[in-house]
C-alpha cells in the first residue's frame, strides 16, 4: 500500500483506533518507512505532551468536593464547639487522603512518562537504518556485547521451540541512566526488552501487567536488582509469554 494512503491511517494508529488488521499491517509497514516511522514517532510524543500537561494540575472531583466542605463556616448556634471536636479528626483523615491521592497519581503520571518514553526509543529502533547495534540470534553473543557497556549484567532466555527470535542488542538511555534494549520478532513483529538497575529514579518500582499505552502492550517488572519493560505492537498474550521466558532465564 503507498505511503500516502498510509498516513491517513497514522492518527488513528497513534490513538490506537485502527483495526487490528491494519494497525498490523501498518506496524509492518514502519520497519520499511524511516518516513511513516517518524511521522508515528512525532505524533505518540504531541500525544504523551498533551497528556501530561493536562493531568499535571487537574484535581479529582472527589479533592474538589472535599475542599468545597473544608470552606463551609460551621454554624454559630449553641453547640458549634462539638462541631469543631468533629471536624479535626475528619481534618486528619482529609490530610492523610490528600497525601495519598497526591502520591497515587504521582505515580500514575511517572508510570506513563516513563511508559511512554519507551514507546518512542521502540519506534526510533524501528524507524532507524540499524535497529541494534550488535546483530545475532544467538544469546551468547549479545550478552557478552554489553559487558562493559552498562553497569550490570543480566541473563536471556533459551528460544529454541518457542515463536521468539532474538534479533539483537542495543545500549538505550532513559534520562541519564544506561541499559540495554534488546530486540525479538514473532510473527513480523518487532518486540522491545527495555533493562534498566531497579534503584532511586524515574525507573524505579515500576510494575505492572500488560497494559496498553499508544498502540502498544507494555509490561515490567523487578527481579535481581533490575527492572523489565517488555513492548510491541502484538496482544496481552505474546507480552506475557516473553516476559514468563525472561522471568525465569537461569
Amino acid at each position: 500500500m503507498p505511503c500516502e494512503s498510509w498516513r491517513e491511517k497514522l492518527d488513528a494508529y497513534a490513538d490506537g483506533e485502527l483495526p487490528v488488521a491494519e494497525a498490523n499491517a501498518l506496524a509492518a509497514h514502519l520497519p520499511q518507512c524511516a518516513d511513516c516511522a517518524s511521522q508515528v514517532l512525532r505524533r505518540v510524543q504531541m500525544k504523551r505532551s498533551v497528556a501530561m500537561a493536562g493531568k499535571r494540575y487537574e484535581p479529582s472531583a472527589e479533592f474538589r468536593q472535599k475542599m468545597m466542605a473544608t470552606m463551609s463556616k460551621p454554624s454559630r448556634r449553641s453547640g458549634a464547639w462539638i462541631w469543631r471536636i468533629i471536624a479535626l479528626p475528619a481534618a486528619l483523615v482529609l490530610i492523610v487522603s490528600l497525601g495519598v491521592n497526591f502520591y497515587v497519581s504521582r505515580e500514575k503520571s511517572r508510570r506513563e512518562r516513563v511508559f511512554s518514553e519507551l514507546a518512542d526509543l521502540h519506534i526510533s529502533a524501528l524507524a532507524s537504518s540499524q535497529p541494534v547495534d550488535v546483530i545475532s540470534t544467538d544469546r551468547h553473543t549479545v550478552k557478552p556485547w554489553f559487558e562493559g557497556k552498562i553497569p550490570f549484567s543480566f541473563n536471556l532466555p533459551e528460544l529454541q521451540g518457542t515463536d521468539f527470535a532474538l534479533v539483537g542488542g542495543r545500549v538505550a538511555y532513559l534520562g541519564q541512566t544506561p541499559g540495554a534494549h534488546l530486540v525479538y520478532r514473532i510473527r513480523k513483529h518487532e518486540l522491545s526488552v527495555f533493562i534498566f538497575p531497579d534503584r532511586a529514579g524515574e525507573t524505579s518500582g515500576l510494575t505492572s501487567s500488560p497494559i496498553s499505552v499508544v498502540s502498544f502492550t507494555e509490561e515490567s517488572w523487578t527481579k535481581s536488582g533490575l527492572q523489565y519493560f517488555v513492548i510491541g505492537d502484538v496482544g496481552a498474550g505474546d507480552i506475557e509469554s516473553l516476559s514468563k521466558l525472561l522471568r525465569d532465564a537461569s
